[in-house]
C-alpha cells in the first residue's frame, strides 16, 4: 500500500509499504480517508521535532478513515464506519486518561506524524479506543479537521479561558485553521470577534466567517488597533498561538482580569512576560494543548448540524505535498489544506 514517508529534513516521498496485518485485540483496521494538515506537520518536516524519532516517519497528525475490519473485543465499530482520530497514542490506563482527558496522559508515547508514523497511509491498525465515530451527515473531510482544528479550539475557547456569550476576543492569525474555526466558534455564540490576519486579500475572508473587526497585523499594530476599538478597555480573551512575535502585544490587548490562551509558538518558543503588567491587571495565563475525545465529538455535531464549517484552502494528493506544507509554512494559505488519501 501506499504512504508518505519523511525521509530526511524537507524531503519528502511516497513509498510503498506492507499493509497493516488482521487487528489484534481492541484494535481496528482503519482505511485512511483524508489528512488535515497542520504547522506540526510544517515542524516535523523541518526537522523541528522535540523528541527521538527514527525516519523514514509517515506523516500526518489529523485524519478520518473508514472502519474495514475490527479485532476482538471491539463491540462499539463496525465496519463501514466514518470515524476521527485521536492524534496521539495515549495509554488508556493512567487517571486522566480513564476519565477522559487524553491530552492530560501520563505515559503517551507521543503524537502520530511527529514521534510516531502518521495517518498519511492507505491503511492503519490503532486502537478503537482512540476512534471517534462521526456522526450521521458528517463528511471525511469534516471529520478529518475535529481532532486538532476543532477539538483544540473547543479545548481552548470552552474548557480553559470559560469563554462567554457577549464576551471581546481576539483571535490571532484567523486565516489559519485554528484561527478560522475559532471565529465561528466564538461568533456562534454571541461574542464580538476581533481578529489578525497577515494579507489584505483576507480580510474579506475573515470577516465573511464572522469577524466583526479585521486587523492587517503587517500594516498596524494589533494591539492598538484593540485598544482604540475597546476604547481603552481591552479584550476579555485573547486567543494565542503565534508565540514571540504576538505575546507582548496580547498582553496588552487584554482588559483587567482577562484571560489569555496558548497552544502554539509558531514564531518562537521563548518570550518575555510583563510580570508587573501580569499582577497588577490580574491577567491570568492558560496553556492549552490538544483536546479531549469529548471535544471531537461535540466538534463534529456541531459540524453535523451546520453551526460551523471546515474552511478549505486546496486539497492536494502525495505529489503536491511539499508544494502544500511550504505554502503553511509561508502564511499563504486560509483555512485548511486537507490531503486525500482513500
Amino acid at each position: 500500500m501506499r504512504a508518505l514517508q519523511l525521509v530526511e529534513d524537507r524531503k519528502l516521498e511516497a513509498v510503498d509499504i506492507a499493509p497493516p496485518p488482521a487487528p489484534a485485540l481492541g484494535e481496528v483496521t482503519l482505511r485512511i480517508k483524508a489528512v488535515a494538515l497542520n504547522h506540526i506537520d510544517v515542524w516535523g518536516w523541518r526537522g523541528m521535532a522535540f523528541a527521538k524519532r527514527k525516519l523514514p516517519l509517515v506523516i500526518g497528525a489529523e485524519a478520518s478513515g473508514e472502519v474495514e475490519a475490527v479485532g476482538p473485543g471491539v463491540s462499539n465499530l463496525s465496519p463501514g464506519q466514518l470515524v476521527s482520530i485521536y492524534g496521539a497514542r495515549t495509554c488508556g490506563l493512567c487517571r486522566p486518561c480513564r476519565e477522559g482527558r487524553d491530552n492530560l496522559c501520563e505515559h503517551v508515547s507521543g503524537v502520530h506524524g511527529f514521534h510516531l508514523d502518521g495517518f498519511a497511509q492507505e491503511k492503519i491498525n490503532l486502537p478503537a479506543r482512540l476512534l471517534v465515530p462521526a456522526p450521521p451527515g458528517l463528511d471525511a473531510v469534516g471529520a478529518a479537521v475535529a481532532p486538532v482544528t476543532f477539538g483544540t479550539v473547543e479545548h481552548m475557547l470552552f474548557d480553559n479561558a470559560r469563554l462567554e456569550p457577549g464576551e471581546t476576543i481576539l483571535i490571532h492569525a484567523g486565516g489559519s485553521g485554528i484561527g478560522s474555526a475559532a471565529i465561528q466558534l466564538a461568533k456562534r455564540m454571541g461574542c464580538t470577534v476581533i481578529t489578525t490576519v497577515g494579507s489584505n486579500d483576507k480580510v474579506e475572508k475573515a470577516k465573511a466567517l464572522g469577524a466583526d473587526h479585521v486587523i492587517n497585523y503587517r500594516e498596524d499594530r494589533f494591539e492598538g488597533v484593540v485598544r482604540k476599538l475597546t476604547k481603552k478597555k481591552g479584550v476579555d480573551v485573547v486567543f494565542e498561538h503565534v508565540g514571540k512575535d504576538t505575546w507582548a502585544g496580547s498582553m496588552f490587548s487584554l482588559k483587567r482580569g482577562g484571560r489569555l490562551v496558548t497552544c502554539g509558538s509558531t514564531s518562537g518558543v521563548s518570550t518575555e512576560v510583563n510580570l508587573m503588567m501580569l499582577f497588577q491587571q490580574q491577567l491570568k495565563l492558560l496553556g492549552s494543548f490538544g483536546c479531549s475525545m469529548e471535544n471531537m465529538a461535540n466538534a463534529m455535531q456541531k459540524m453535523a448540524a451546520g453551526l460551523v464549517a471546515p474552511v478549505i484552502d486546496t486539497e492536494v494528493d502525495f505529489a503536491s505535498i511539499d508544494t502544500a506544507l511550504k505554502r503553511m509554512e509561508g502564511r499563504d494559505v486560509f483555512g485548511k489544506i486537507i490531503l486525500r488519501v482513500g
